[in-house]
């Protein structure tokens, strides 16, 4: 299937991806297929008002398919200068990037809605990870040695998620129970991991030019299985029995609050559906 999408969308990059690839980022399009149609269901199988997690995944992993049908098809690229190594020009995956500037705060997002962290310290971190995202971005489509100064930047950011992760968050209370502490800092410790091996794969490939473009996509892709189905499910597997209102995750929806007002005032007992909402 690589050599196809390579005769038909032929790379004219110096340094560029080969059909082994291409036939690799096919087999990683297929795991992140399987896993959303897999959650997908899971999703549908749970009761109105504890999907909130599932669907969190659900654009994840809709995301991850979406960006590896275009690499493995060799498009969302573009030729960038190399800097280190050789000369000519090299591929930079831009729908890569694009795929990370969604996931990565939603990955962050699924796992510290389960802490009693506020709101305004999520906020931030998940902005940190956009930092950390674009900073890479802007990094690689530079050629000169001015993309190291935006590689800074996104260590900057990636050090803040580290504290929140490992530091602030298993430090809060965790109202659905300890059972949910514990499965937290197992999840926060895998991210945290993998959160370390993504600027070191840049510095090896879109920075340093010091590995092959296919290379590149061994790395980054399980790299982006491990961060993507393999921790979602995981992730998911150990909320399946939590009590969804103990996080507070109403809808605030209008007619929400009607309903359960309309409930009381008729003398007859809010539901859990009606408070929880359809989060």
């Amino acid at each position: 299937m690589g050599n196809k999408a390579l005769d038909i969308n032929p790379p004219n990059a110096t340094y560029h991806l080969s059909t082994h690839g291409s036939d690799w980022l096919w087999a990683a399009f297929s795991i992140f297929g399987v896993a959303l149609l897999g959650v997908v269901g899971w999703a549908f199988s749970r009761p109105r008002g504890t999907r909130l997690f599932h669907q969190i995944a659900i654009v994840v992993l809709t995301t991850g398919s979406l960006a590896y049908f275009s690499m493995a098809s060799d498009l969302g690229w573009t030729p960038v200068e190399v800097e280190f190594r050789g000369e000519g020009t090299r591929q930079i995956w831009y729908v890569r990037y694009i795929n990370w500037f969604i996931a990565f705060p939603l990955l962050l997002l699924e796992l510290l809605l389960a802490t009693g962290l506020p709101l305004s310290d999520i906020f931030t971190t998940l902005f940190m990870s956009i930092v950390l995202v674009i900073s890479g971005l802007v990094a690689a489509l530079v050629p000169s040695t001015y993309k190291w100064g935006y590689y800074v930047f996104g260590a900057g950011a990636l050090f803040y998620i580290w504290n929140v992760l490992l530091w602030h968050g298993p430090r809060t209370t965790f109202a659905a129970g300890g059972a949910i502490r514990s499965g937290y800092r197992i999840a926060s410790a895998y991210l945290s991991l993998l959160l370390l091996l993504y600027p070191i794969a840049w510095a090896c490939s879109e920075g340093g030019n010091v590995i092959s473009v296919t290379s590149e996509m061994i790395w980054y892709g399980i790299l982006d299985v491990l961060a993507g189905p393999v921790f979602l499910v995981f992730f998911l597997w150990e909320l399946r029995a939590a009590d969804y209102n103990a996080f507070g995750l109403q809808s605030g929806k209008y007619t929400d609050k009607s309903g359960y007002v309309s409930n009381n005032q008729a003398g007859a007992p809010a539901t859990k559906a009606a408070a929880a909402g359809d989060v």
